[in-house]
């Protein structure tokens, strides 16, 4: 458990795989297998530690690699999350669930709370010979290290066209690109609108644009830059269509 990156499952599952150890080995597979064995019918992801407690009532003291293998075997293969195949299941006749008639109604789930909503805005700059400008991330927290457009923080309400242009990365005459990005993240959902302008090479970044983290990159060049895939589509909403025909508003912006 003291090794960067092994939780709770792996260490349990490397004790009693590689070392023989009687651990109790619950992975998703593993909280079907029991929650169907037992009738629980407490909603995950309340009755982990229920199922973690039943599920270390028959942890084997001999074999006890063998046995977590097969538990999780168990869960992914016969004890699947949808139309078990209860008939030919080793442990059917001592099966709670299957005795109850409720196998396929387990394991419960809470309903998921909706994903609150993160707003802001992404600017893609693009020279005369089609480069654009990319930034690094910072080195800690989502997306840590990765390239993006130069964007906006994100935050509970999208900033206004007067307001997202003083976060572009240089001055020029930009066009909302329609529609926006739309990205779910684990804890968030996401939505940035999209800004697109055509910039001289020699052009000079904004301080706030954070110069010494940006470079220019050729087009044909971007696959290969580590960049998330909300950034992805970002790129491919702004190179959709081209900039032509709006007329400028004022403060450099373009109107549809």
């Amino acid at each position: 458990r003291a090794l960067p990156g092994v939780g709770v499952y792996t260490a349990a599952a490397i004790a009693a795989i590689a070392f023989d150890d009687p651990a109790t080995v619950v992975d998703g597979n593993v909280e079907r297998v029991i929650s169907r064995l037992f009738a629980v019918e407490t909603p995950l992801p309340q009755s982990k530690p229920e199922l973690k407690t039943l599920a270390a009532t028959l942890t084997s003291e001999q074999r006890p690699g063998d046995y977590a293998q097969a538990m999780m075997d168990l869960g992914a293969t016969l004890c699947s999350p949808r139309s078990p195949s209860c008939l030919v299941c080793p442990v059917e006749e001592f099966c709670a669930a299957h005795n109850l008639r409720i196998q396929n109604e387990l394991p419960r789930r809470s309903p998921k709370s909706a994903r609150p909503v993160r707003r802001g805005a992404s600017f893609v700059a693009v020279t005369e010979d089609g480069c654009v400008l990319l930034r690094r991330r910072p080195e800690k927290g989502l997306l840590a290290g990765m390239m993006e457009t130069p964007s906006t923080a994100w935050g509970e309400n999208a900033p206004l066209a007067d307001e997202a242009l003083g976060f572009a990365p240089v001055e020029g005459v930009w066009l909302r690109m329609p529609g926006g990005v739309s990205h779910t993240f684990t804890h968030f959902q996401l939505e940035l609108d999209v800004y697109r302008s055509h910039v001289p090479r020699d052009t000079q970044l904004r301080l706030a644009a954070l110069p010494e983290q940006c470079r220019w990159v050729r087009r044909e060049d971007v696959d290969a830059e580590a960049l998330p895939t909300v950034m992805r589509k970002v790129l491919s909403l702004a190179f959709e269509r081209p900039i032509a025909g709006p007329k400028v508003s004022k403060r450099g912006f373009l109107t549809q």
